[in-house]
């Protein structure tokens, strides 16, 4: 299989926090999600210029709204994994996407496993 990476290349699922490196070990995930979804592909929408790779960083200090109601501080820190994507325009950012892990984000405000304990309904 051809990746096009280099010999000691590394390739991180973020999302769980697990990383392959070198020839042998890049197939792996991409194998697994190719069995697991066979007509899965990667839609681009956009090549941009600046990619930000970044981790959040803060101590929960008050409510954050979420869709289903704010979820109330427990003094909890994050550091999540992130990706900001710019779009500029005459040196101006025109857009900015923001991609944070929010898994990572409610585990580690400790969300997790009991999701209604921190909603304020």
């Amino acid at each position: 299989m051809g990746c096009g990476f280099t010999e000691d290349g590394t390739f991180t699922d973020e999302s769980i926090g697990v990383t392959w490196k070198g020839p042998a070990e890049l197939p792996v995930q991409v194998e697994n999600y190719h069995g697991t979804f066979p007509d899965k592909r990667r839609e681009p929408y956009q090549v941009y210029v600046v990619v930000v790779q970044l981790a959040l960083q803060g101590t929960h200090q008050d409510p954050l709204n979420m869709p289903g109601g704010p979820l109330v501080p427990i003094g909890s820190r994050m550091d999540p994994p992130c990706c900001d994507v710019f779009e500029l325009a005459d040196g101006k950012i025109k857009r900015f996407d923001c991609y944070p892990s929010g898994m990572v984000i409610l585990t580690q405000l400790g969300m997790i496993g009991n999701l209604s304990a921190g909603v304020v309904r």
